[in-house]
Parts: structure tokens; sequence; C-alpha cells
């Protein structure tokens, strides 16, 4: 008798495991998991059982958020807080927050990726073009209409799954968006994540990410936005050392001007949460970093939101930085620098997991882990949790908003914004119909839907996916294609011989080069900038074997790649950077070599500096500025900040400013551009500052505004726009100063004095500040 009910014990354990595993692993596919898996187990179902709480304050909508905050986690136990705020994480143990069934709280899974779409989830989501390629469309809007539908299906996959009672890893509204680090280094693997090398740049864009993200009701968020990795990040991941370890030792001035700006930014467009970073900065790890999480955000700042670890970095305080020795003294110092929640690796004992035990030593205070524990609750009451569901037009967004037909218009036209003309011989493009009747396509990016997405990318229906070879097929239907590459953007497996088959007769030849998640990513640096393997030796074949064919390269990278030898050659006649343009890839190019329909006049513009040669790059660990960004590089640029090609022609005239101002006031300017070709097109509008006093702890040149403006041929617009007087100060002794003295001004398509230009003049006028002051900011 005790056998058969040991034996049954066993069974119902085993079965238990099994239908929990099930609920944590389950397929990528949307159709094939929607079908198998509608009976997940539920951790509560907290629609049926609301009313049953309603008299609690907490659940009181008429009550101001924090009176209702405070009552709610005045009745959690220490216990109940320490779970709360061990479970940031992914898998059957990192998350999700468990459900606190005595008062009618559910589960909630914090951790979700929005990068460009409803990345690492179950089930499908629009893919939009990776972040970098989002930046060098130069357009704040486009930011905007990207992460609003990336919100829209975040929140519209999350109701789903809470009405299913399904909880796992990806399938919240907190997102871990945007990433906002400076591309520092053009090796970092992690490069493609950004909005580039600029601080403003990256602050403007960022802003407009966390509106569209966080919706704009005046109640209600419709996701939870969460900057990272703050702070003192941009490699290295593997090259030379590895970043769960490394300590940034960063200068005061550079911490100031080029790390924090684009935080700030954030913080002020009302990001509920920051993630602090896998490094150290300057000795002391950014999770148990009070000068970075306490005394920078929380107090000059006044942020509010909570502070959730990158996944493991808790677990590194002890185990990598040697910071700490234990979890008691780990979960004291991460608490107390101001860190909220732990993302764990999935370890049944989190190091939160020790806060009881942090406390009744003396190393925490029970009032400190309440305050902790606040912002958490306050992320999931604004995202309406305990509200009526009907009060809360986020909750009413559906599944037919995922892959709508809006959403994919939204990713193609992200796309076309975002492709970078960097060449453009004898104007080959746009292509004319006709021209050309051989035709060829090589290279390991023309159908590799993988490398093409980039990392972070959604699950996807592939029957949304088009690529280069599509939009080669599509204007050639007899255009022959073939591999050469057999391993892809590694291109170690290089089939030489197979190279003048394809490309021999030609008359124009496409060529796909770039990396993909295969050369960079999250964990893997690139060791240079060279093109990968044997693609370098791809293209000069395609060249050796073409005869006097015309030669199109398309880049799809996130990071500089050396082709000088290409920029160099009269065969080459067109180089296009098109980043990682995810699903739309094939439409968004068969609009923009063609010039079709609106928005076809290629406007991108470089995000960041591609270096004309390697010795051009300092260390990867060495996190000074100076030498690094178009801000602080001296020398020549194969390809400078904010370079870019159009099919038209814009000119500046007009240039009327103020040419003396108090220090403190902003600088308004005015200015006309005239688009003076035969294509309407769009132009970047590109302001920059300097200083006229060289002593100063300033970079050589910042960018100070910047508008992507669509002109009609011929047409001629006036801007009004104004430089704010945060943009003409800088960090000196310890506070933001800016000085009386004279300026200088730049407005243009471009760079001032860059040797690479582009057919777009730069007008320029100086002007004094009178005074010197101190800012608050």
């Amino acid at each position: 008798m005790k056998t058969k009910m040991l034996s049954r014990l066993l069974c119902c354990k085993s079965l238990l495991i099994l239908v929990i595993f099930l609920s944590s692993h389950g397929t990528t596919s949307s159709k094939s998991y929607r079908r198998n898996h509608s009976k997940t187990i539920r951790h509560m179902n907290i629609e049926e059982e609301q009313a049953k709480f309603s008299d609690f304050p907490f659940r009181n909508t008429n009550l101001p958020w924090d009176e209702r905050v405070d009552d709610l986690v005045s009745r959690l136990t220490l216990e109940e807080i320490q779970v709360q705020m061990s479970r940031g994480g992914v898998g059957e143990f990192g998350g999700p927050a468990p459900a606190i069934p005595r008062l009618g709280i559910g589960s909630y899974q914090w951790a979700t990726e929005c990068l460009r779409g409803d990345a690492s989830s179950i089930e499908n989501a629009t893919g939009f073009p990776q972040a970098i390629g989002l930046a060098a469309t130069f357009s704040p809007d486009i930011l905007y209409n990207v992460a609003r539908a990336t919100g829209q299906e975040v929140r519209a996959k999350h109701n789903d799954f809470v009405k299913r009672g399904i909880f796992r890893s990806h399938t919240g509204a907190s997102c871990f968006s945007p990433v906002i680090n400076i591309l520092r280094d053009p090796r970092w693997g992690r490069n493609q994540e950004t909005y580039g090398e600029d601080p403003y740049l990256t602050g403007n864009l960022a802003k407009k990410f966390v509106t569209g993200i966080q919706g704009e009701d005046s109640r209600f968020i419709m996701t939870s936005a969460g900057c990272k990795h703050f702070d003192v990040h941009g490699g290295p991941e593997d090259i030379p050392v590895s970043r769960v370890s490394f300590d940034a030792i960063v200068s005061d001035t550079d911490w100031r001007m080029t790390f924090l700006p684009a935080f700030k930014k954030c913080v002020e467009a009302g990001t509920y949460s920051v993630m602090c970073s896998y490094n150290s900065v300057n000795g002391v790890p950014a999770c148990a970093n009070k000068k970075l999480l306490t005394d920078i955000l929380r107090t000059e700042w006044n942020f509010k939101g909570y502070v959730v670890s990158d996944q493991a970095a808790i677990e590194n305080v002890i185990s990598k930085h040697k910071y700490c020795n234990n979890s008691v003294d780990a979960v004291a110092a991460c608490v107390n620098a101001g860190t909220n929640l732990e993302l764990s690796t999935n370890l049944p004992t989190p190091v939160y997991m020790s806060i009881v035990d942090a406390i009744q030593q003396g190393k925490l205070s029970e009032d400190l882990v309440r305050e902790r524990v606040k912002p958490l609750f306050y992320t999931r009451m604004r995202l309406g949790e305990f509200d009526p569901v009907n009060d809360n037009p986020y909750a009413q967004l559906s599944m037919d908003l995922i892959e709508s037909a809006e959403h994919q218009q939204v990713a193609v036209t992200a796309a076309m914004k975002s492709f970078v003309l960097l060449k453009n011989h004898g104007d080959i493009l746009p292509l004319k119909k006709g021209e050309f009747s051989k035709v060829a396509i090589i290279g390991p990016m023309s159908d590799d839907t993988e490398q093409l997405s980039g990392d972070y990318q959604p699950f996807q229906d592939k029957s949304f996916f088009t690529t280069p070879l599509d939009t080669v097929k599509t204007l050639y239907p007899n255009a022959k294609y073939g591999h050469a590459c057999n391993d892809s953007t590694p291109c170690t497996q290089y089939n030489k011989a197979a190279v003048p088959a394809i490309v021999k007769d030609a008359e124009l030849v496409f060529v796909t080069l770039g990396t993909g998640r295969a050369v960079e990513r999250e964990a893997h640096d690139r060791p240079d900038v060279e093109l990968a393997g044997h693609q370098k030796e791809l293209l000069l074949d395609v060249l050796d074997n073409s005869g006097d064919a015309k030669i199109i390269l398309l880049l799809f990278s996130a990071s500089p790649l050396n082709i000088t030898f290409a920029d160099q050659s009269d065969r080459v006649v067109a180089i296009m950077e098109c980043f990682f343009p995810a699903q739309s890839t094939g439409k968004a190019l068969y609009n923009v070599l063609t010039n079709t329909g609106p928005y076809s006049s290629p406007a991108g513009r470089l995000p960041n500096t591609w270096p004309l040669y390697s010795t051009q790059i300092p260390p990867m660990v060495n996190y000074s500025m100076e030498g690094r960004t178009y801000r602080y590089f001296r020398g020549d640029p194969l390809y400078p900040f904010g370079y870019g090609l159009s099919y038209t022609q814009f000119n500046f005239s007009n240039l009327m400013y103020n040419t003396t101002i108090k220090a403190g006031a902003s600088l308004g300017v005015q200015v006309d551009i005239t688009n003076v070709g035969d294509v309407d097109g769009e132009e970047v509008l590109q302001c920059y500052i300097s200083w006229n006093d060289k002593s100063l702890p300033v970079p050589q040149l910042q960018l100070a505004y910047f508008d992507r403006i669509l002109i009609a041929s011929k047409q001629t617009i006036s801007r009004s726009l104004s430089i704010s007087s945060e943009s003409m100060a800088f960090w000196q002794d310890g506070k933001w100063v800016i000085k009386a003295g004279g300026m200088s001004l730049f407005c243009g398509g471009q760079q001032p004095n860059q040797k690479k230009q582009v057919p777009s003049n730069v007008l320029s006028g100086t002007f004094t500040i009178t005074d010197s002051i101190t800012l608050k900011k």
C-alpha cells in the first residue's frame, strides 16, 4: 500500500514538473503555441478575484497614486517584499514575481524586450529595423512611431497572456528598452542596439521612444520603458576582457558630458525604470554604485522609478567583481545604493532572497526596503493592474494589432528612412527602367533573414519578410544568384570558384556584405573593423570576373566596416549602408533603389563616425573620450558623423540669429533651405556649435539641433529653431557652467569643414555669451 501511494505521489510530482516545464518552455511559433497551449495553468485569475478585495484602499481609484502604493506596501510582509524584489528575471526561477493571493495581487513578469518590436516573446510580432538604423533616420517621429507600434503589440499580447494565465518570460508589459549607451568604439558587439555616438542625438531619440512606448494617456501607461545600461558602458563584451568583470575608469568630465546626458533625457521623458550595467564604474559595480544610482539618478535628477539589474549583475558583484564575498553584503550594497529589482540567471535562490537576513543583521533597514519596493507596485498600478479593466484604454488593445497592415507600413517606412547612401558615382541610382538586362546578385546578405534582422529581433511570420534577393528578382526576373560564402557572414568557408559563373557577362552586379548576429552581437565583440572572413576577397573577385560591370555594394552592419578600397574604386559605383532593416528589407530597398513612392530619396545620415584606418581607434578598454567620436576625433575619417547623400541637392541660405545672448538664454536661429534638384526629397538640417576658447574642457564640435525635413523639388522652406542654453554648458570643477565668451554656429546638411563632403553647403557665424552662470542640471 505504501509502495503504491509513493508511486502515485512520484507520478503526480513528475506530472506537475512536466506541466511547469511546458508552461515555461513553449514553442516560439505564434499559431502553434496558441493551438497547443491554450490551457496553460494560471497563477491567479485576477479578474475573478478582484471583487473580493475591492475594500482595500490600494484599489480605491479616487485616492492619489502614492497613497494607494503606501497602503499596498504596508500590507506586505518582509518575506513577500523579498520575493517581489528577487523575481525580475526570466526562466522557471527568475520570474515572474509571484502572486499574493491574500491581497488579490496576481503574478507579474518584469522581463520584456521591446528594442524595436516585441523581442524574445512567445508568439509573433512585427519586426522593425534595428535601433542603429532607426538612429540613422535622424527622425524623432520615426522613433515615436516604431515605439508606439511596438508598445501596442507588447501590451496587446500581455493582455492576452494575462487572460490565458500565461506569465512566462517576455510576456509582461515592462520593457528593457531603449538602449541609450554611446557608440564609443566601432568594435563593440552591442553597437547595433544603440542610437549612435552623439549624446544629444541619442537623448532626443530616447525621449521620443519613451513617449511612444509608454503612451500619452493622462492616467495609465501602455507599457513601461526602461533605459539601459546605466552607465559608462559601451564595451568590451569579450575582447580583450569580459564585460561582467570590467572596471570602466572614467573622468568626471567624460562621465558627465558623454555617458550621462542621454540618460538624463530619458528620465525627463518619464521612463519608469533604468537598468544598471554589468561593469564597475571607477571601482564600484554599477548596481552597487550609490553615486550613480542615488546621488545622480535620484537626488540630482529626481528619478522616482525603479532600477533593475542587468541579468546576473547582482551575482557578479560577488563572483566577478569580488566587491562583496557573500549574498547578505551584496544585497545590502545594491539595495542601499538604489537597485530595486534583481534580474538573476534563473537562480532558485537569487541574491535578493537575503534581504530579510540583511535586515536582521542590521545591514539594511526595513524602511528603506519598503521604499525600494514601492516603485515596482507604482509601475504596476500605472499599467492599470489594480483598476477596473474598462477604465484603462490600453487594457482594450487586442491581438488584431499584431503584425497589422498599419504596423507593416511603419516597418517599411522606417527601413526606407534608415538607409544611408554613401556613394553614387555617376548618379547610377535611382535605377532606370530598362537600363540593364544582365544582372547578378551575390553575397552572404542576399537572402539571410536571420542576419538581416540583427539582435533582439521578434519572432515573425516569415511571409512578411522580403530580402535583397527579392528586390533584385522583382526588378530583374532573370538575374543570376549564387552562394560564395557557404557559412553566411563569417565567410570562413569561401567558394572562390563559384564567383565567375555568377557574375560573368553581367552588366550590373549587386554585392551584399555585412555582419549580422554571426559577427557582432551581445557578448561578442569584433577584433577589428575589417570585413569578416573572405568578404573582401569576394568583392575583389567580383571585380576581377565581371568585366566592366557596374557594382552596387549593399552593406548590412551596425558598426563601421573597412571599405576604403571600395569607396575608391571607380567600378563600385554605389554604396549604401542599410544596417539591419529586418522584415521590410526587400520592400524598402526596392522603393529606395528605384525612387518609388514617398520618402524614397535616401536621407539617412550616419549616426557614427567611420574611421579611415584602424590606427585611428583607441584601445577598447580606454574610457577616455579623447580620439573617440566626431566630438573628440582628430583626423579625417572615411565617412563622418552625419554624412549621407541624396538623389537631389539642397542649398542653405539666409542664416539669421542674435549675435549676443545672456548666459542661460537660448539662441534663436532662422535658416532657409532650398531643394535645388529635380527630385522631391528630405534633408537633415544639422546645427553644430563650438567654443572659441580652446582651453575649455569641451568637445571640439557639438550637435545642438537636427531635423529631418521633406522639401519638394525647387521649393524653399524657412526653418526657425532654438539652440538651448543646456547645449552651451559644460562640466567644470564639479558643476555645469556657461562661460562668457565667443562661440561659433554652423547650420547645414553636414558637419562643417569635413573632408568627405556631400553636395550641400554649411553656413556659419559667431555669437557672444555675456556673463557666466552655474546651471542646476
